[in-house]
């Protein structure tokens, strides 16, 4: 094991995009030599990450077409990260230069939002980071090789794009490389790290960085109503990648988050009406001879996005100033239980409430088409369909698209 990563490494100076005999030999041991010796040994490695042999997953990339600069192999449970743009890893990731090789607790970059891939900010990268360093602080703590940093040496953006993802990784420097027993052992120790996130993943409603569930939510439904193709769900509240919530599960933070704004009004003098079943508001509010209407959202994110249809909008903005919204973020989300239960959450409200348009994302569109709805036969095509020009892929666009990034 340690000839192969040496032998990558040795390689590593000689990258080209072109499909060169050098990339070649590295092609051959990052997608076949590297991951069938792993592969070799997945029982103590699924039993270290706590998955079955079914989900242990072991895969390598270095481009497909163009040879990507930043060549990686990592290890995975597949249904907690069923592509390399999803989730948590262990991954080996081999410095531009040839000089190091790290073994990195890393992360997908990109996110699926149903229609398409977005590349995460690296302030989301890194406040996910941070969520996770916590979780594995008496794990890392029997170690003090571990480093918070990599350092790739890459001239590419996708290269560079590693290294924020990072939350803990071992250093091989190319003339230092352990031999395979102590390599197997690091590795078995950081899917064990691995594992303690996959656990904490399960139980988190919302995970800092994230898309915000609900926004997420809104533009899978939009997606599926508009025919996308969208991935399918890993697990019941899981979609390709990022948390979405049950039915049970937004029921109960809507009927805490109504709760919580009904106290917070009624301490303040009002008489208060839950209306939401039949209004396109939430709170009817009357002291005296005022009334207000309030729009209550929950969330377990920290609340800087919040989902309003069509008509709240419109309604809202013929109520202004009589109006309010209440946003209560970071409820805890106890999925523990045969049902959810839901503590905590932080109120802010907002009244009045004028709606900006600066303020307002579009999701998805009517479009009102040309369409015969009264065809008498079969329509025909007033051009011919020509074949799209396709344009010149940028290496850094293929070399995205190959290694997943």
């Amino acid at each position: 094991m340690n000839d192969l990563l040496s032998k990558v490494l040795e390689l590593q100076p000689s990258w080209s995009a072109s499909n060169t005999d050098a990339m070649k030999e590295r092609g051959n041991v990052i997608r076949h030599q590297l991951p069938e010796l792993l592969r070799a040994h997945s029982t103590p490695l699924a039993g270290s990450l706590g998955v079955s042999l079914d989900n242990l997953g072991v895969e390598g990339r270095d481009g497909t077409g163009l040879k990507s600069e930043i060549p990686w192999v990592r290890v995975f449970g597949r249904e907690q990260s069923p592509s390399s743009t999803t989730g948590w890893y262990v991954v080996y990731l081999f410095s531009a230069s040839g000089q190091r090789v790290y073994l990195s607790l890393n992360q997908g970059t990109t996110i699926w939002t149903g229609g398409v891939f977005k590349a995460r900010r690296v302030q989301d990268l890194r406040a996910r980071v941070e969520w996770a360093r916590p979780m594995l602080t008496e794990i890392m703590g029997v170690r003090s090789d571990l480093s918070d940093t990599i350092q790739l040496d890459a001239r590419t953006p996708l290269g560079r794009g590693y290294e924020p993802g990072n939350v803990v990784a071992i250093t091989y420097e190319r003339n230092q490389i352990p031999p395979q027993d102590t390599l197997l052992a690091d590795l078995r120790y950081m899917t064990q790290l691995l594992r303690t996130l996959y656990e904490s993943e399960r139980m988190a409603p919302y995970i800092p960085g994230d898309p915000i569930p609900e926004v997420m939510e809104a533009e899978h439904s939009a997606a599926r109503t508009a025919g996308r193709r969208t991935r399918g769900a890993t697990r019941p509240h899981q979609s390709g990648q990022g948390f979405l919530l049950t039915a049970s599960e937004r029921k109960a933070i809507e009927l805490h988050s109504v709760r919580m704004a009904t106290e917070h009004f009624q301490a303040h003098g009002w008489t208060v009406k839950d209306v939401g079943d039949r209004e396109s508001f939430d709170l009817l509010l009357t002291c005296g001879e005022r009334k207000m209407r309030a729009e209550v959202k929950g969330t377990t994110s920290v609340g800087t996005e919040v989902i309003l249809t069509r008509a709240e909008v419109e309604k809202q903005r013929t109520y202004y100033p009589d109006n309010a919204l209440v946003v209560v973020h970071s409820i805890q989300l106890d999925r523990t239980g045969t049902e959810p239960r839901t503590s905590g959450g932080v109120l802010h409200c907002t009244s009045p409430w004028k709606v900006e348009d600066d303020d307002l994302t579009v999701i998805s569109y009517a479009y009102r088409t040309q369409v015969d709805t009264q065809p008498t036969e079969v329509a025909a095509v007033e051009q011919p369909l020509l074949p799209p020009s396709v344009p010149h892929q940028r290496h850094e666009e293929e070399e995205a698209q190959a290694a997943g990034g």
